[in-house]
């Protein structure tokens, strides 16, 4: 593991073996939170990989980054 803050040690959503799953509860009601603070609507179809995508922007969207 690095303490470079650039870098990540999570692997690419889009790689991930599971990413074509649907959200999860956990991710939803993340995402539904971070969307509320960012005044945007989600689509109700995102997959593992997408959310986690949708996630990271939503945090610097919203400065939870």
């Amino acid at each position: 593991m690095t303490n470079d803050p650039n870098t990540s040690d999570v692997p690419d959503p889009s790689t991930w073996r599971t990413g074509d799953e649907p959200v999860t509860h956990r991710q939803r009601a993340y995402l539904e939170t971070l969307a509320k603070e960012a005044d945007e609507e989600l689509p109700d179809d995102l997959t593992k990989a997408e959310a986690s995508e949708k996630i990271d922007e939503l945090r610097q969207e919203t400065g939870r980054d």
